[in-house]
């Protein structure tokens, strides 16, 4: 190192894991080791231990060909001609892209406007499709906005009641928990979790059931008069048509489907009938076959209560993955363009083009969801581009997904550490990390932040929006893919301008002045809008919110003979997504099943012991973790390891396309080899 490399710098930045996006201060030391400290706040033990792979020694440090080491010019000129060929022989559509919930908005959007623009394919979709897709449909239809939490985080200190619906905070973002101290707190899940064991009143469902039981809370909430008419009248529309649909769920109907006592569907009732109140779904509501009629579920609820637009109360949803709302707003799913815009409307389709700079023709339509664009891979789909996602561990049926990825005739993956996906690639391309890459992310409540580089990555590791850059130049297209970020967010704004996730009015230098600009903000005069829909209208044609009447029905897979317990999966406080960055972590971890010792007992299992898993598409094997709070008709895995998302059913919900990762059928057997 030069003598002034050896000085200590720190930087201003963000945990690179979920979307609590926790501030943080980086400092490299002397000794070139990184530390880290909490910058407004805490940080869980996944933010303390973030700087330990940046020098990991798995870190991949030059790309990959075939698994040797290969130069870049070599690799990016392979990519491209084979991109070439491929198209050639079978078209634009042979060639797809697979993105990620955790990648910058730069990233994002130069990774939408690369498929769409220098590919020309529609086969583009990405990890938040598992993610934040069932809430997002469902915001849309009722609110005519997908922002996760439409007020910010701190709001919630105001709150006398919070209700959170398949949501585990205590271990998925452990420092959100200080906006819930003191808080008359509801907890919806079939699980004990740490955050239901801080809950004034744990509602254990059974999987899949949420649906019913939000209906039953408002069919009780209008027999006590709990309802805000006013509201209902003045705010909102489709309200009979919903009135008719919770009559039929009266609470001794409910308590036989959900499993939920009648005098605890009363007292969450009451709960919620006063004071200030708010709801929040999370992947355990969403990840369903039904997920966005769940969702909705709740948002009715909310809405009949009066909460949405209303001060220190509302509805809005926990999004998990670290940029899961930018993620989502700037063209790397499958159906949108930047700022949220549909990529089917005409006049989205112009407006973005003439950023490009290409004619709105030219533009492939709508592409195919996560699951079915996997589903692809070897028959209409011969080459898929990977950036910042496991889909070999994070995708259901996931071994499925492995024969798909083998019969590609291509597949590069973008990563810093060799990922499950990487295995099957023909080339890997090593990409800077969080600590070595200028941009900006998305945090849960919409508030854009600046993510800022404490020091150079290693040599021969290049950021991916130079890879995107050095793809385009070889496919013909020497202009618009600039690999420099803050030219690309420049662009970003000019594209997101007049959409629904406007950030025009956002800048590098106003958020590095220390500006906290939630979208959307349309001018650099605009303050941002932190809090939506208290001007007394959401962003419907009328103003008006939506009802959807929605009713239950079962999961996509109910238990009989066969298969006699449900499967639901999850997190745990030392890990996250697929686990590639954690478990490589100095943070503890096993894979495990959690069940109840009288299930264990009539299946001839024993504590510590190895169970095999079998679903109808897989199987897997963990040692047997015993608790007398779990169902006795339920097992719990986490899905951070590989294995149990081989077993998990991939039924899509019919709007979002989600997977159900959270309820499938499942027999168990002791296992007599390790795990």
């Amino acid at each position: 190192m030069d003598a002034d490399e050896r000085t200590v710098r720190a930087v201003d930045t963000h945990c690179p894991y979920c979307a609590l996006q926790c501030g943080m201060t980086l400092t490299r030391e002397r000794d070139d080791t990184v530390t880290v400290a909490p910058r407004g706040g805490g940080l869980c033990q996944k933010g303390w231990t973030s700087p330990e792979l940046l020098a990991h020694p798995d870190r991949i440090t030059t790309p990959l060909v075939g698994g040797r080491p290969t130069g870049w010019t070599a690799a990016l000129d392979l990519v491209a001609g084979r991109i070439r060929a491929l198209q050639a022989e079978y078209g634009p559509g042979a060639v797809a892209v697979f993105g990620g919930g955790g990648l910058t908005n730069e990233k994002a959007y130069l990774l939408g406007k690369f498929a769409r623009v220098a590919l020309r394919t529609p086969n583009i979709d990405y990890n938040g499709r598992f993610c934040m897709s069932s809430a997002a449909a469902a915001g849309l239809r009722a609110f005519g906005v997908d922002r996760g939490m439409p007020f910010p985080a701190s709001d919630l200190a105001e709150a006398d009641t919070v209700l959170l619906a398949g949501a585990n905070p205590a271990e998925t973002m452990p420092p959100f928990m200080r906006h819930l101290a003191g808080k008359r707190l509801i907890v919806v899940d079939p699980r004990a979790t740490a955050t239901a064991r801080q809950a004034h009143l744990h509602l254990r469902t059974a999987p899949g059931t949420d649906l019913a039981l939000a209906n039953g809370i408002l069919h009780i909430a209008a027999e006590r008069g709990h309802l805000d008419r006013a509201y209902i009248d003045g705010r909102t529309t489709g309200f009979a048509e919903l009135a008719a649909t919770v009559a039929g769920y009266w609470p001794a109907r409910v308590e036989r489907i959900t499993g939920v006592a009648a005098a605890d569907l009363y007292r969450a009732a009451d709960l919620l009938a006063g004071g200030r109140r708010v709801i929040l779904t999370a992947r355990g509501a969403e990840q369903h076959a039904k997920g966005v009629d769940t969702v909705s579920a709740w948002i009715n609820l909310a809405l009949a209560l009066g909460l949405p637009g209303r001060e220190s109360s509302g509805f809005g949803t926990l999004t998990g993955q670290g940029n899961g709302q930018g993620g989502r707003e700037h063209g790397q799913k499958a159906d949108q363009l930047p700022g949220y815009r549909r990529i089917d409307d005409p006049v989205a389709r112009e407006h973005v083009a003439g950023v490009w700079g290409v004619d709105p023709a030219t533009l492939p339509g709508p592409g195919p969801s996560a699951v079915e664009l996997l589903g692809m891979l070897g028959d209409e789909i011969k080459a898929l581009l990977v950036f910042g996602s496991n889909p070999a561990v994070s995708a259901p049926r996931s071994l499925g997904v492995h024969e798909r990825l083998s019969a590609l005739d291509l597949l590069v993956v973008c990563d810093f550490l060799p990922s499950e996906t990487a295995r099957f690639a023909d080339v890997v391309l090593p990409v800077t990390q969080w600590a070595e890459e200028e941009g900006t992310m998305t945090d849960l409540e919409g508030k854009v932040i600046r993510r800022r580089a404490l020091r150079p990555p290693p040599v021969g590791v290049r950021s991916d929006l130079e890879v995107l850059s050095g793809l385009a130049t070889r496919l013909g297209l020497t202009e618009g893919f600039d690999p420099l970020p803050g030219r690309v967010f420049e662009e970003l704004r000019r594209a997101s301008r007049g959409g629904t996730a406007d950030y025009h009015g956002i800048t590098y230098e106003r958020l590095d002045a220390g500006r906290r600009l939630h979208w959307p903000c349309p001018d650099t005069d605009h303050d941002g809008t932190p809090r939506l829909f208290t001007d007394g209208r959401f962003h419907t044609p009328d103003g008006k919110a939506r009802f959807i009447p929605v009713e239950h029905h079962g999961p996509a897979e109910p238990r009989d003979g066969e298969y006699p317990l449900y499967l639901t999966t999850g997190r745990v406080l030392t890990q996250y997504q697929s686990g590639a960055q954690t478990r490589r972590s100095s943070l503890p971890g096993e894979p495990f099943l959690q069940l109840h010792p009288d299930t264990a007992a009539r299946h001839g299992i024993t504590d510590g012991a190895p169970v095999l898993v079998t679903s109808r598409r897989g199987q897997f094997t963990a040692p047997a973790r015993l608790d007398d709070t779990m169902r006795a008709d339920t097992v719990f895995a986490p899905f951070h390891w590989p294995g149990a998302n081989n077993a998990v059913n991939d039924a899509l919900d019919p709007i979002s396309r989600m997977p159900e990762f959270k309820v499938c059928a499942v027999r168990i057997r002791p296992h007599e080899e390790t795990p």
